[in-house]
Formats: C-alpha cells, structure tokens, sequence
C-alpha cells in the first residue's frame, strides 16, 4: 500500500521528509531466515523468505455438525436446569443454596450457564494433577468423580510414564538436575525462597543483576530488566508505557495478558487481523490521516502489540513486514516472544534471530522463563533508556515482590547453557533437537490428513477437533494410553474450533514421538478426525493473509 502523498509519517503526523528505500533491505545477508541475492549492479539485497503457515479450513459438514452439537448440548442444558429447579435431577453443587436465593448474581448468565452444563460434562479433562517434574515423561495421579464432574477424588494410583506432550517444556529443561544445576540448590540455602520486598525497596539481589545483564547479552540489545511473573510482565509494563491519547494496535490472536496490559493502559485499542500487513497497514494510514476520535488531534504515541508465536495458533509473527510497517509509520513495536526465545533461531534466539533481523527493529522486547528455561517470571529488553524508565514507573517495579532468588539462578544456569558459556554444546544441539522433532511430528501429522495450524518450523502443534464430544473422547482415550495431551475450547477458542494442542520438546526422543504419532492415527480413525482435504505435496501451502482482510 502506497504512502499517502509520497510523504513518511511520524507517530501521528506527517513529516515531508525523503521517501525511504525497502525498509526489508539489510547489509548483512548471512543469517536465518533470510535468502540472498545479487543484483546485476553488483549490489547485495536481502529478501527475507516467505511463511509457511497452514489455516486450512473445514469441510462445511464438519462446521454444521460442530454447532448442532453445541445446541443440542445447550438445549439439554436448559433441560437439566429445569429439572434441577423442579427438585428432580439431585445434583447440590448445581443447585443455588437456599441461603443465598436472594443475591445479585456472582457470575454473569451465559458463563455460569456454560460451565453449569457444557463444561462440567468434560472437566475431567483440565488441571490434571501431577507428582513428578514435567518432563518428556511424569507422572500423573489417578482420580475419579461420582457427581458428574462436580468433585474429584483420588484413587491412589499412580499412572507413571505417561508421554508428555502439553507442558512447553521446549528445550527439556524443567526436569532436569545435573552437576551444572547444582548452584540452585547453593543459592537456595544462601538467599532463601523469596526477597519480601520490592524491587524498588529492598529486593534488588546481585542475581537479579547478574540474570539482568545475561539477558542484555543473550538478545544483543543495550539493558533488560526481569520480573517474577510472566504474565504480569505484560500486563503491568504496558500501562507505564503508553496511555490515554496514545493508540494500541493490536493482533487478534494476542495472550490475555497483552490484552488486559493494553485495556489496563486506558489507550485507545483498535484490532487487526492476524499477521495481515494489509489491515494493519489500513488501520495505521488512518491512524495518521484522522487522528483522535472527535478532537482529531495527532495520537501521542502508537503502538503495536505482537506476540513471537502465538500459543493457540503456533503461528510465527510476520516480523520483516511488521518493521517495515512501524518504520515507515514511525510506530513503537512491543514484541511477547513468551514461546519463541529459546524455541527458534539457530541459537534460540528468538523470531528476530529466526528472521536474521536487527534487535534494534523492535523498540520493546519481550519474553517469559516459563517455557524454554524451565523457570518462571519474564523479561523486558531493549535500549537503555527504556529499562531506565521502566524501572521507576514499572507496576511490577513498584508494587510486586521480586523474583526469587533461586529461581533467578536456575535461569542463569539454563541461559547459559544455552548460550554456551557452561563449556559444552549441548544448549545448543536442544536447539537444534527441538527443531528436528518440530519439523518430523508436524510432517507426520500433515500425512496423516489432520488439520493442523501454525507455522512449520513453531514447536506449538495445534491439532483441529471442532465438536466438543471429540474433545473429550479424544483426551481421554489418550491417557488410557499413557499420553498426557491438553485440550482447548471455548472461550480460549473460537466456538466452532476446539483444538488439542500438542509442545513438541527437544526432550521427546523419536520412540516417544513415534508412539504419539502411531495413537494419533488410530485415534483420527475412530474418532474420525482426519477432516485434512490438502494433497501431500512437497511444496506446503502459503499463507494467504488477503483471506482476512477486513472489509471497508
């Protein structure tokens, strides 16, 4: 899409300043994620390489049969609740209590409705417990319900090695402990478990320094600041960055946690469709040419919100376009890398190693230790300045206890394994592991004839079911055979497409892949889920973002 009148634009107005070249163009053409080619001039020029994605769609009498099984669901949910009131049906748990006949409703209608009579009727497949670390393997205790779901009681057995394909464990670092690890257990018994304050008050350790400085040099960028929780790492940095005045454009498929970040801000929050250039575009130009609403004054700031790979989709964020988008709108970039660092590049690096980019294109780095480290709290990095000032205006700086001290260790050694600073290879031969099981599971499945989301190379294997009953046969079946998978519907989902969604490991060995995979395609069988109309090719399919261009 042209610029408006040949001109660039600043962050909510425009500038008449020389038109800049391909915004897509770098010096340096060696890294991922990027094809080279020479000009008849002589001249280098980089193109980064398409995506491969796959959205395919699903026969229509998949879709039809997927919401006649929620309205009938819904219909005998209006029955039971009938019943229920009538005094039939004895269930005390789905019965208001007498005492409390008279109170403003806690819970608005439709949810209330829901989790009454749809979601108690497969419960049993979420917050399974486990009594083992979560690794390629664990453990998982057996438990039974005798009120339909409502509670659950243990039996006493344990159902042991069961193949864990839910947990993103991606680098296998969670279940680990080794002579390397040993200085957790050393930093637990000198620091303790927790600070007891605050960032800003007493609770900054020289192992929040060090982790700090680790990760500035992990991502090659100016200064990071870490947080205990990753979750709130967005939802309370994002409000100390922008406000009201200022615009939020955000992906559609973005994590809750930016979500409640950018409403939190009190900025204004606009939509687009997922990784299309054109709407972003759109919504950026307008942005620049109407300002405000009703003031029409130019936007204090403007800021986009993306994830690295988006955790229900596994797909990759269209970050060379992205960059070239907020440069050439002079737009702030906030990238969640939560599932991407320590996933993808040729060191685990992240998208931005993934797409051999400057670290310097994305104004605000995000990421989580939760997945690829096997820790938990998250990170902010990027230039000086910006850490600087998060660490006085931040809500997690100010308000929330710090990171404990041991767990800050426990991502120092795991960085530095990765990285190589522990004197061996093996941090980055997981890379590579991971890397070599994404591409084999994902092929399978695509065999196979499953509808499968996401990019080829993202670690996040979402597995389309669509009709609820499946969902639960499915996940059930499957720990009978001592496989651990997790389930996804409704509201985490679009209605008509729940999902399982598989986290390959650099842990799986190909045994335990090949298992999955073999009660993959028994399962597709019975349940008849191979709902896949694409022809094996060896060319996959391009993702065609125009299929989700808005209307004007």
């Amino acid at each position: 899409m042209a610029n408006p009148r040949g001109s660039d634009v600043c962050n909510g107005s425009l500038h008449n300043h020389k038109e800049q070249r391909d915004n897509l163009k770098t010096e340096n053409c060696t890294k991922n994620g990027i094809v080279q080619e020479i000009q008849q001039n002589e001249e280098s020029q980089c193109h980064y390489k398409p995506l491969v994605e796959s959205f395919e769609e699903a026969p229509l009498h998949v879709m039809v049969f997927t919401y006649m099984g929620y309205g009938v669901g819904t219909l005998f949910g209006y029955f039971r609740d009938f019943l229920r009131s009538s005094g039939i049906e004895k269930c005390n748990a789905a019965v208001e209590r007498e005492e409390q006949k008279n109170f403003v409703p806690l819970y608005q209608n439709f949810e209330n409705f829901y989790t009454r009579n749809l979601y108690m009727r497969i419960r049993d497949n979420w917050n399974r417990p486990i009594c083992s670390a979560p690794g390629a393997q664990f453990d998982v205790l057996e438990r039974v319900s005798d009120d339909y779901n409502w509670t659950f009681r243990f039996t006493g057995r344990v159902i042991k090695d069961v193949i864990n394909m839910g947990s993103y464990n991606f680098l296998g670092l969670a279940s680990e402990y080794d002579e390397s690890m040993r200085t957790v257990k050393e930093v637990l018994e000198e620091y303790g478990t927790g600070v007891a304050s605050t960032r800003q008050e007493m609770g900054t350790l020289d192992k929040h320094k060090e982790l700090e400085d680790l990760v500035a040099k992990f991502l090659n960028v100016e200064a990071a600041m870490v947080f205990g929780m990753g979750f709130a790492t967005n939802s309370m940095n994002i409000p100390a960055l922008v406000g009201k005045g200022c615009l939020i454009l955000s992906d559609e498929l973005n994590h809750a946690s930016l979500v409640l970040g950018a409403r939190l801000s009190g900025a204004t929050i606009r939509v687009f469709k997922h990784n299309n250039m054109q709407n972003l575009e759109k919504l950026l130009r307008d942005a620049i040419v109407y300002g405000q609403p009703r003031i029409r004054r130019a936007w204090r700031k403007i800021l986009i919100l993306v994830e690295g790979i988006y955790s229900m989709e596994g797909s990759i964020v269209n970050l060379p376009q992205i960059v070239a988008l907020k440069k050439k709108y002079k737009a702030y970039l906030y990238m969640d890398e939560a599932h991407s660092i320590g996933a993808v590049g040729p060191t685990g690096r992240g998208v931005v190693e993934f797409f051999g980019m400057d670290p310097r294109d994305v104004d605000v780095l995000m990421g989580t230790f939760t997945k690829s480290f096997g820790s938990s709290g998250g990170y902010i990095a990027g230039r000086k300045d910006l850490v600087d000032y998060l660490r006085v205006h931040s809500h997690s700086a100010v308000y929330a206890t710090s990171m404990s001290p041991p767990v800050a260790e426990q991502i120092i050694r795991s960085m530095k394994f990765i990285m190589g600073l522990d004197g061996t290879t093996q941090g980055l031969q997981r890379v590579q592991q991971l890397a070599k099981n994404t591409r084999y599971f994902r092929q399978r499945l695509n065999k196979m004839g499953f509808i499968i989301y996401g990019n080829e190379e993202s670690p996040v294997v979402p597995l389309l079911l669509y009709m609820p009953a499946k969902v639960a046969a499915f996940a059930r079946h499957l720990l009978n055979r001592k496989i651990a998978v997790v389930v996804v519907g409704f509201p985490a989902t679009p209605l008509a497409e729940a999902r399982t969604r598989f986290c390959v490991s650099a842990a799986h060995t190909q045994e335990m892949l090949d298992k999955v995979l073999e009660a993959l395609d028994e399962m597709g069988e019975l349940l008849q889920l191979k709902y896949s109309r694409k022809k094996n090719s060896a060319c996959p399919e391009l993702y065609d973002e125009t299929n989700f261009e808005l209307n004007d």
